[in-house]
C-alpha cells in the first residue's frame, strides 16, 4: 500500500535528474547571455558617438555609424566643438548652476525634512499630502505660471533662474531627508535640550551631521539630474554666453541639418567629466544609492 505512491513520485517529469541539470545549463546560459547584451547595449552607443567625432562630414554622411575612420587623430571635430560650442563658458556656467543649486537643495531640503519630523503643527499632515500632490503634476504644465514668476522677479536669462527653480521644486530631496531623519532617536534632541540647545543647534549640530549618507544620496541624484537637464536652462538662458554644456550641443543643430561630427566630439566633452568623477567617486556612489534604497 505503501509503495504505489513512492512509484508515482519517483516518475514525475520535475524528478528527472536529466531534465534538472538541462534547465539549470538554461538558467546559467540565459544569466551570461545577459550579462554580455546588457554592456553591449550601454557600450555600443557610447562606441558610435566616439567614432563619429574622429570622422569627416564626408564620412558620416557616406559610412555606416560603426565604420572606422580614415584618421584616428583627427581631433578637428573637437576643436570645433570646444571654440564654436562656447564649451569653457558652458562648463563654468554649469559648474555655478551646480554648487548653488545643489548647496541650497541640501539645506533647504533636510531643514524642511527636520521640521516636518520634528515639529508638531495643524497643518503637518496637509504640507505632507501637498508635497505628494507636487510630486504628481507634471513640471510642463505649471511653466507658463513659474516663467511669469520668474521673469516678474527680474531672473529670466540669468544664471539664477534655473538654480531658484531646481532648488524650489526638489520634493524627492526632501522625502529622501525625512526617511533618514525619522531614523535618528529623539532622545538625542531631548538631551540636547537639557543641555540649552535651541531648535537651529540641535539641527546644526546633531541632525545635519547624522545626515551624511542622505547628503551622499542627495548630491549624487540632484547632481546627475542638473547636470543632465536641458528644459530649463533652454528656456531661461537663451543667450549664448549663459549656455549650459546640454545646451551649447543644441547650437550645432541648423535648419538645414546637424553637424553630427561636432555634436558627437561635443558629446565626449561632456562625458569625460562624469566618467573621471565616477571612477574617483564610485565608491561613495554605491553607498549612497545602497543608503538611499535601504531606507
Amino acid at each position: 500500500m505503501t509503495t504505489a505512491p513512492q512509484t508515482a513520485s519517483r516518475t514525475r517529469p520535475g524528478s528527472d535528474p536529466r531534465r534538472a541539470r538541462w534547465r539549470g545549463r538554461l538558467g546559467q546560459t540565459l544569466v551570461y547571455l545577459s550579462l554580455v547584451v546588457a554592456p553591449l547595449v550601454v557600450l555600443l552607443p557610447l562606441a558610435v558617438v566616439f567614432l563619429t567625432s574622429l570622422k569627416t562630414s564626408e564620412e558620416v554622411t557616406d559610412r555606416g555609424a560603426l565604420s572606422l575612420p580614415r584618421d584616428w587623430l583627427n581631433f578637428s571635430n573637437y576643436a570645433t566643438a570646444f571654440s564654436d560650442g562656447h564649451m569653457l563658458t558652458a562648463f563654468g556656467n554649469t559648474a555655478f548652476i551646480l554648487l548653488f543649486s545643489i548647496t541650497g537643495t541640501v539645506i533647504i531640503g533636510s531643514m524642511t525634512a527636520y521640521a516636518i519630523d520634528r515639529f508638531h503643527f495643524r497643518a503637518r499632515k496637509l504640507v505632507m499630502g501637498l508635497f505628494l500632490v507636487a510630486t504628481l503634476v507634471p513640471g510642463v504644465t505649471t511653466q507658463v505660471a513659474t516663467f511669469q514668476v520668474v521673469n516678474s522677479f527680474g531672473l529670466f536669462d540669468t544664471r539664477w533662474a534655473p538654480i531658484l527653480l531646481y532648488m524650489g521644486t526638489d520634493i524627492v530631496s526632501i522625502y529622501i531627508f525625512l526617511q533618514f531623519v525619522r531614523g535618528i532617536p529623539v532622545s538625542l534632541d531631548e538631551a540636547a535640550r537639557l543641555d540649552g540647545a535651541n531648535s537651529f543647534t540641535i539641527y546644526r549640530k546633531i541632525i545635519f551631521p547624522l545626515l551624511r549618507p542622505a547628503v551622499a544620496t542627495v548630491v549624487i541624484i540632484k547632481g546627475i539630474t542638473t547636470y543632465n537637464d536641458f528644459y530649463i536652462p533652454f528656456l531661461y538662458m537663451p543667450s549664448q554666453e549663459l549656455g549650459t554644456i546640454s545646451t551649447a550641443l543644441f547650437r550645432f543643430k541648423g535648419p538645414f541639418g546637424a553637424h553630427w561630427e561636432n555634436i558627437s566630439a561635443g558629446a565626449v566633452l561632456v562625458i569625460l567629466p562624469t566618467l573621471i568623477a565616477f571612477l574617483f567617486l564610485q565608491r561613495y556612489i554605491y553607498n549612497g544609492f545602497a543608503s538611499g534604497a535601504t531606507k
